[in-house]
């Protein structure tokens, strides 16, 4: 992390671990109500088409969050 000059982030930084993460959570939350103003790409917006379709074609080619994650957590 490069030099800090905002004194509100310095003051959050020499909190507790609980009130960072508190402060974390409330910038997530904040980052997440305005998510429909998160500008897409076109790139973006072409490729979740594609899967998409790739996924209509073939519903049962996708693997759910449980196997993915059993699947990397064999390899370590």
């Amino acid at each position: 992390m490069g030099k800090l000059k905002d004194k509100s982030l310095k003051d959050i930084l020499s909190r507790s671990m609980a009130e960072k993460i508190l402060a974390v959570e409330t910038i997530w939350d904040s980052i997440a109500e305005e998510s429909d103003k998160i500008p897409v790409s076109e790139a973006q917006l072409t490729l979740i088409k594609e899967r998409l379709e790739e996924y209509k074609r073939n519903p049962s080619s996708v693997k759910t969050w449980e196997e993915v994650k059993k699947n990397f957590l064999k390899r370590k």
